[in-house]
């Protein structure tokens, strides 16, 4: 994209980041919320844990290790899936928890990490894993994936896609409407 995607401005104001704590926060109230890697540009309050750039297997293990809230589920969620919507992460959230297995998505014949839910007592088993790539991991957890439809597994990789995205109209700013502000 030419600028870290975390950091991107969100047509609605704030940041990608921002718009995905928000839509998150909405669907779960007082939730807890983790940052891995760069912190949210107008959250700089949210609890960060500093992610080695080695691939998304060992920032997750870095999470892991770094984690020590009870949480019940984690929402791993990458900061270019900008189509959820806090209806769709509530419909994901009570399709995909209903076995404390580490659950994704496989949309059009893509398995999607990010946007998976993980029990909390799979941590300590994460924190073991010496995997450097997502699929290697994967082989080591328990999971499964279930098949998904909807905009909210796509990402937005590419600068056509994101102008794509934006020129759909004003997407939508959970809560009132207006853009989170730190």
């Amino acid at each position: 994209m030419g600028e870290p995607k975390h950091a991107i401005a969100f047509p609605g104001g704030g940041s990608w980041s921002g718009h995905l704590v928000a839509i998150f926060e909405e669907a779960f109230p007082g939730a807890a919320v983790r940052v891995l890697g760069n912190p949210v540009p107008e959250r700089l309050e949210l609890h960060v844990v500093e992610d080695p750039r080695q691939g998304p297997a060992v920032a997750l293990r870095a999470w892991a290790l770094a984690e020590e809230a009870e949480i019940d589920w984690w929402w791993i969620a990458a900061c270019d899936q900008m189509h959820w919507s806090p209806e769709t992460l509530q419909a994901w959230f009570r399709r995909a928890t209903g076995e404390r297995i580490w659950t994704m998505g496989r949309h059009m014949d893509h398995v999607q990490s990010m946007g998976s839910w993980m029990p909390n007592e799979l941590l300590p088993a994460l924190r073991e894993q010496q995997a450097h790539s997502l699929r290697a991991l994967m082989g080591q957890l328990p999971h499964r994936i279930l098949d998904v439809d909807g905009p909210e597994w796509l990402d937005l990789d590419t600068p056509e896609e994101r102008k794509a995205w934006e020129g759909t109209g004003k997407p939508k700013v959970p809560g009132n409407g207006k853009a989170m502000q730190g």
